[in-house]
């Protein structure tokens, strides 16, 4: 199996919690808060755990937060690569409406970033690589940090059998697709590819044509994107497929993207082939929606539901 290497910048001590109904004025008296560690690539490193698998996640980990986010990790069993920062790691809050279920969340924007810390970042991840592997930069960037960070951070591999998976948004998306660095995967939801190509994507057929144009333009090897309840597009250069799994509930959609590169990603370094890594990683998505709040997706979910993936050529 391949080293997996997840990489969190900007990582959150995620609180989640219910209240009989949100509105604005009163006092909102809230039930005791659930607390998870967040952030793209720790929730790719947690869920991979939960499947059985093992990555060390590398993460900013700053102030009385930071320290906390760290026990959290560790009562897991987590493979920790602290990044230590003088400044203090970020919260988040999501709530949950009784009354009608509607969830709201709450996304802080984290410690600004030097130039300094940047390229300290990358020296330590570029330092914790030793053979095969691959690296999952997942979740936002820290204010300070460029768009360009993945692209410099290519550049600067030890080596050349080190692949570059990203799940990323904003600027640091659209830098990826405007200057291509020849990723390994890329992964986005259905807004981010319409925003990316400028019109709407109404079916799979045009989110397939889209993401083929990615990979022939050297963005990645292998570009994905999420469709929500229709499924994921998977394009590569030996093809294109679509996978979809019907689920019987949608209790939390929260991290089921970082589950689906989790049972991806985790499949792929166990050596299976594309297709059946996509199928694993629909039905890793597919099992984290059925769990509430913040908690991400449970084996046995997983299992079931892969006899429920619709793997399909395009």
């Amino acid at each position: 199996m391949q080293d997996i290497l997840t990489v969190t910048l900007n990582p959150a001590l995620d609180l989640s919690t219910y209240t009989a109904h949100i509105r604005p004025g009163p006092k909102l008296r809230c039930e005791t808060p659930v607390t998870d560690a967040g952030g793209g690539g720790l929730n790719v490193s947690r869920a991979i755990a939960y499947l059985g698998g093992g990555s060390r996640a590398l993460a900013a980990i700053g102030g009385a937060v930071g320290l906390k986010l760290a026990s959290i990790l560790q009562h897991e069993g987590i493979d920790l690569v602290p990044f230590h920062i003088d400044s203090e790691t970020r919260q988040s809050l999501s709530v949950t409406d009784r009354e009608n279920g509607a969830q709201y969340r709450f996304v802080l924007p984290g410690p600004e970033w030097r130039t300094e810390r940047v390229r300290e970042v990358r020296d330590l991840i570029c330092a914790s690589l030793a053979g095969p592997s691959i690296v999952v930069i997942s979740g936002s960037n820290p204010p300070g940090v460029p768009p360009t960070f993945i692209a410099d951070l290519k550049k600067q591999l030890p080596t050349s059998d080190v692949r570059l998976a990203a799940d990323v948004s904003g600027e640091t998306l659209q830098a990826l697709v405007d200057e291509p660095c020849g990723l390994f995967m890329l992964r986005m939801d259905a807004a981010e590819s319409a925003g990316l190509a400028g019109h709407p994507l109404p079916d799979i057929a045009a989110t397939a044509t889209f993401a083929r144009d990615l990979v022939e333009r050297g963005v990645a090897e292998l570009v994905v994107v999420a469709r929500g309840a229709e499924g994921s597009v998977m394009v590569d250069r030996a093809g294109a497929h679509h996978c979809c799994c019907e689920v019987d509930e949608v209790r939390s959609k929260v991290g089921a993207g970082d589950s689906f590169v989790a049972g991806m990603v985790l499949a792929l370094a166990q050596g299976a082939d594309r297709p059946t890594a996509l199928r694993h990683g629909v039905a890793a998505a597919s099992a984290t929606v059925l769990t509430d709040a913040t908690e991400l997706c449970r084996p046995a979910d997983v299992l079931r539901l892969l006899d429920r993936c619709e793997l399909a050529p395009l």
